[in-house]
C-alpha cells in the first residue's frame, strides 16, 4: 500500500462511505449544532505563534472546521504538516486528521485540552468524544482536541503488508526454538521490515514520536493557544515528554497516564514487557478466573487455571482451530490473552468467555464464538504495526546482534512466556530495520510547570518500575501510583481518588504537594 497524502475533499468521501456503513479503523466525528454554539458551518480559526523557523506555508494554515457524520460531538479538519521538520523542503507534505470538541460550557473554558491516542499505532481522531463522555467537567471547561498522528488512520499513512501477508509474521508459535524455527521467525522479521522499507516510498524514516512533537506544536499555533494542556495516555506519555521537552513553555499542565519509560530507549523498555504482562496474568487474571470456576470451568485455583490455559495452548499447538478466516493458534492465543489483561472491567470477562467458547469450539453458543473471534483474531493487525515498528524502530537505537535476540528471547519464553515468546519476532523487526536517524531527545522536566503522572503497580503494558524510572528524569512531576489494580489507564475511571487529583489539577493547578498512593477502591 503506498503512501497517501489526504486532501479535504479526500477525507469527505471518506466520511460519506462510512456513513453507507463502511467503518473506517478511526472514527472520524463532528458536532452538531447545538453543542456547538457559534461555530456551525466552515470556521478557521485564527493562528497563534508558531515556533521559531516554522515556515511561512505552515504557520499560516486555517484550520476550517467542518462538520462530519458519525459522531454527533466533534469537528474536524486537517492540516499539513513537513514530512521532515529539520529539512521541511525535501519531499511531499503530510497531512494530519485533527478533530475538537468545545467546551460545553464556555463561561467556564480555561484553554485546550490535546489528547493522543497510544500504541505506538492507535487512532486519536475519535478520543475527544469518549473522553469528554466519561470527563464531563474537562468536557465542560476545555475545547477538547484529538489528531491522528502522523502514520495512522486519515492521516498520511503506509501499510507494509497485506492482511495476508502478514499471516506469515504470527505462524507458528514462538515458543519453539529449533534451528530451523528460529530462522522461520527471523526471516519473516526481516520480511517485514524489508516490506515496510521498500513500499513506504520514503515515509517511515520519519515517523518518530519528535516529529510528531513538532507536528502537535504546529497545531498549537493554529490553534491559536500559546499554551496547550495535554492528558496522553500509554505511548502518548512519550508524546506528551518529548513535547514537554522540545518546547517547555507551551504547557499549561500535563497529564501521563500509564507511562512507557520514556526516559530511555524502546529497547530497554520492552525488555520490561515480559515480566509485567506475565505478572498481570498470573497475580491478577488467573485468580479472578478461578475464582469463577462454576461460569468458565477453568479450575479452582490459579494453580489449576493455568495448567488448564497450558493444555488448551498446547493443543492449539498440535490443533489450530481454523473457521473460514479465522486462525487461532499458539501465537493468536496469546495474543488474546495480552489484549485481555489490559482492563479488567470487560477485559477478563471477554477472555473468560473467548476461552470457554474454545473448550467447545464446534458447539460454543453463537456469541461466545464471535467473542473468541474478537478476542483472538483482531488484536494486531498490518496498519498498527507499520505504526508500532517505525516509531519504537526509529526513535532510539536497538542491539542488532540477531544471536542477542535468540538468547534473551529464549530466556524471556522460559521466564515470562506470555510475552516473553515474541521477543525475538518482535526485536528481529527493529534489529533488521534501518538505522535511526531520529535526534535522541533526553528528557528532563527542565524549564516545565508541575506534571502528573498516574500508574497502576500491575499495569502490563506500562510496568511501574518503568513509571518510577521515568518519574525521576521528569524533574518537578507527581507520581499517582494505583495500587490493588493493574488496570491500562486510570483516568477517566472509577477510582475516586485518582479523579479527584487528575481534576483538581486539570481544572484548578492544584498541584499534589508530592508524590501519592490512591488505593483502588475494588480489586479486579
Amino acid at each position: 500500500m503506498t503512501t497517501r497524502t489526504i486532501t479535504l475533499t479526500r477525507t469527505r468521501r471518506r466520511f460519506r462511505l462510512a456513513a453507507l456503513g463502511r467503518r473506517t479503523a478511526a472514527l472520524l466525528a463532528v458536532v452538531t449544532l447545538a453543542q456547538t454554539a457559534g461555530t456551525a458551518g466552515a470556521v478557521a480559526t485564527p493562528a497563534g505563534p508558531a515556533a521559531p523557523g516554522v515556515p511561512a506555508r505552515y504557520a499560516h494554515q486555517r484550520l476550517d472546521w467542518q462538520p462530519c457524520t458519525e459522531e454527533a460531538a466533534l469537528q474536524c479538519a486537517t492540516m499539513t504538516v513537513p514530512r521532515d521538520w529539520h529539512h521541511p523542503g525535501r519531499g511531499p507534505d503530510l497531512t494530519i486528521a485533527v478533530s475538537r470538541h468545545r467546551a460545553s460550557d464556555p463561561a467556564r473554558r480555561i484553554g485546550t485540552l490535546l489528547t493522543a491516542a497510544g500504541g505506538p499505532g492507535g487512532k486519536g481522531l475519535d478520543r475527544p468524544a469518549t473522553f469528554v463522555t466519561h470527563a464531563p467537567a474537562l468536557g465542560a471547561a476545555y475545547d477538547v482536541v484529538g489528531f491522528d498522528q502522523r502514520g495512522v488512520g486519515l492521516s498520511t499513512h503506509a501499510v507494509c503488508q497485506t492482511p495476508e501477508e502478514f499471516q506469515a509474521f504470527f505462524a507458528g508459535d514462538f515458543r519453539d526454538d529449533t534451528p530451523a524455527d528460529r530462522a522461520r521467525v527471523i526471516a519473516a522479521s526481516r520480511g517485514l521490515a524489508a516490506d515496510c522499507e521498500r513500499r513506504g516510498e520514503g515515509l517511515l524514516p520519519y515517523l518518530t514520536t519528535e516529529q510528531t512533537a513538532r507536528d502537535l506544536d504546529l497545531l498549537r499555533a493554529l490553534l491559536g493557544e500559546r499554551r496547550i494542556s495535554y492528558f496522553g495516555p500509554s505511548y502518548a506519555t512519550r508524546i506528551g515528554a518529548y513535547y514537554a521537552t522540545l518546547f517547555p513553555r507551551r504547557v499549561e499542565r500535563m497529564v501521563l497516564d500509564g507511562n512507557t519509560g520514556f526516559d530511555g530507549t524502546w529497547e530497554r523498555f520492552q525488555q520490561r514487557l515480559p515480566m509485567s504482562f506475565q505478572r498481570r496474568f498470573e497475580e491478577d487474571f488467573l485468580p479472578w478466573l478461578a475464582a469463577r470456576d462454576s461460569t468458565y470451568h477453568y479450575g479452582t485455583t490459579a494453580a489449576e487455571a493455568k495448567a488448564r490455559w497450558e493444555a488448551r495452548r498446547a493443543a492449539l499447538h498440535e490443533h489450530p482451530v481454523v473457521d473460514g478466516a479465522l486462525t487461532i493458534g499458539p501465537n493468536q492465543f496469546d495474543n488474546g490473552a495480552i489484549q485481555g489483561v489490559y482492563r479488567a472491567n470487560n477485559g477478563f470477562t471477554q477472555l473468560a468467555t473467548a476461552l470457554a467458547a474454545l473448550d467447545d469450539w464446534p458447539n460454543a453458543e453463537p456469541a461466545g464464538r464471535a467473542t473468541a473471534r474478537r478476542v483472538f483474531g483482531q488484536y494486531l493487525d498490518p496498519e498498527f504495526l507499520t505504526e508500532y515498528f517505525a516509531v519504537t524502530c526509529n526513535d532510539t537505537p536497538w542491539t542488532r546482534d540477531l544471536s542477542v535476540w535468540a538468547e534473551r528471547g529464549a530466556e524471556n519464553t522460559a521466564r515470562w512466556p506470555l510475552a516473553g515468546a515474541r521477543t525475538l519476532a518482535f526485536s528481529a523487526v527493529c534489529a533488521a530495520w534501518p538505522a535511526p536517524t531520529a535526534p535522541p531527545v533526553r528528557v528532563t522536566g527542565a524549564g516545565l510547570p508541575p506534571t502528573l503522572m498516574l500508574n497502576a503497580v500491575h499495569d502490563p503494558a506500562t510496568p511501574i518500575e518503568a513509571a518510577r524510572s521515568a518519574h525521576q528524569a521528569l524533574r518537578g512531576s507527581r507520581l499517582v501510583t494505583v495500587t490493588g489494580n493493574g488496570d491500562h489507564g486510570q483516568y477517566p475511571g472509577p477510582n475516586p481518588c485518582v479523579r479527584a487529583t487528575v481534576e483538581s489539577y486539570l481544572l484548578a493547578g492544584t498541584v499534589p504537594p508530592g508524590d501519592l498512593t490512591c488505593p483502588s477502591p475494588e480489586a479486579p
